[in-house]
């Protein structure tokens, strides 16, 4: 099954980084998927929930920048 990274992994046969893909057998592929290290890089698999990171988009009331 073919795989794209979300994290590094490295093994004795290779050394991937995020957004790397690599072929994997079905056990090893599920394995991974589970753990949340990779995502199927199939073209029917399903697209991946999109995390946002840092803070949240905040104005504050308070002070000269606040919403009138």
């Amino acid at each position: 099954m073919l795989l794209k990274m979300t994290t590094g992994l490295s093994g004795p046969d290779f050394n991937l980084a995020p957004g790397d893909k690599h072929e994997f057998d079905d056990g090893e592929a599920e394995r991974l998927v589970e753990a949340g290290f990779a995502e199927r890089a199939d073209a029917d698999a399903a697209p991946a929930e999109k995390r946002k990171k840092g803070k949240a988009n905040v104005v504050s009331t308070e002070g000269n920048a606040g919403a009138e």
